[in-house]
């Protein structure tokens, strides 16, 4: 482009850059058990009896501070970004409900569920940087470990800390740090697509942990099927490459490289499986196949990427449950970069 262009003896200066566009998507504090202030009066009397709480002083001490620590960060970012030529605007996971749009980028501030909420709302076109707003500290861990469980957030998906959100953010708009095409589960519900896509799992199961889930899967592949499984058992579990290190790792599945365009499933807990049926019981749904399930129970349910996002499902209800999904754009941590690249 020119510096200047002449136009009916006028001097044009050239069009200026528009700026970028940044959602910062927050996770919310009422996460964390709220508990009455010291010295708090109350407005009857007397007063009524506190809640069963926990009697360990530093198990509130570190409630507090996870509390803390999390809206530390989320000043730090916002600190950061109006410092930046950038138009920005927050806001809290649970006030948004409607699909992301008109933004260059979307931030998320807390851990890797933070980061799948805002994955549901988001296509193919718009990458998403995570940032780890309370990360486990090994020190406090070591130093708590007979008492409670002192982890903090994982953030297996999250490239940013408060240390270094800074420097990947930078890296980010200059265009030196990439974002990576991550896999994503589609399912139909007879035959109509429902709207949110997994980046982790789903689970098909009844709605309650102690009852029994009827149904039965096949896989497809143009036009051929596999053998029918019948299943009574504790439900369904599919998986993307990146949730492949989450539940699916815990059943006893196994770590499927970030890259890979496959989906991961596990039938939980089968009752009397037929000698036929254990080899099939978990395995691979291929990019070119698709996983046909009919549900047998009253009730049932199809819950994406954790409890929060419940499709409910019935009696004679088909699934088809694939690959076939808008991929997501995902600023990677770099030992993740280095998996994807191998």
């Amino acid at each position: 482009m020119e510096p200047s262009q002449h136009r009916g003896g006028r001097v044009l200066s050239p069009a200026p850059m528009a700026r970028r566009r940044v959602l910062l998507y927050l996770k919310p504090f009422d996460v964390y058990p709220p508990r009455p202030l010291p010295g708090a009066s109350s407005p009857t009397f007397p007063p009524p009896p506190p809640p069963p709480r926990a009697a360990n002083p530093k198990i509130l001490s570190y409630l507090d501070d996870r509390c803390r620590v999390h809206k530390d960060t989320i000043n730090l970012c916002k600190s950061v970004l109006q410092g930046k030529p950038l138009d920005w605007i927050s806001v809290q996971r649970n006030h948004l409900s409607n699909p992301i749009h008109d933004v260059d980028l979307v931030i998320t501030v807390g851990g890797d569920g933070t980061l799948l909420r805002a994955s549901h709302f988001l296509d193919s076109s718009i990458p998403i940087l995570g940032v780890n707003s309370d990360p486990t500290c090994s020190d406090e861990v070591d130093e708590l470990t007979e008492e409670f469980d002192a982890r903090r957030s994982t953030g297996y998906l999250c490239a940013a800390t408060a240390r270094n959100f800074e420097e990947i953010l930078d890296a980010t708009l200059a265009g030196s740090r990439h974002y990576s095409e991550l896999s994503r589960i589609s399912v139909k519900l007879n035959e109509s697509q429902l709207p949110t896509y997994a980046l982790n799992d789903i689970l098909v199961s009844h709605p309650c942990p102690a009852s029994v889930s009827r149904f039965s899967l096949r896989k497809r592949s143009n036009g051929e099927t596999s053998r029918l499984i019948n299943s009574r058992s504790s439900g369904l579990r599919v998986a993307t490459a990146t949730g492949s290190t989450a539940a699916m790792l815990s059943a006893g599945g196994f770590m499927m490289p970030i890259s890979s365009r496959e989906l991961q499933y596990m039938i939980r807990e089968p009752i009397s499986p037929t000698d036929a049926d254990k080899p099939l019981l978990h395995g691979l749904v291929k990019q070119e196949q698709h996983m046909l399930v009919v549900w047998y129970n009253q009730e049932g349910a199809v819950y994406i990427d954790g409890s929060h996002v419940a499709y409910s499902i019935q009696h004679g209800d088909t699934l088809e449950i694939s690959s076939d999904a808008p991929v997501l754009k995902v600023i990677l941590p770099e030992y993740l970069l280095k998996q994807a690249s191998l």
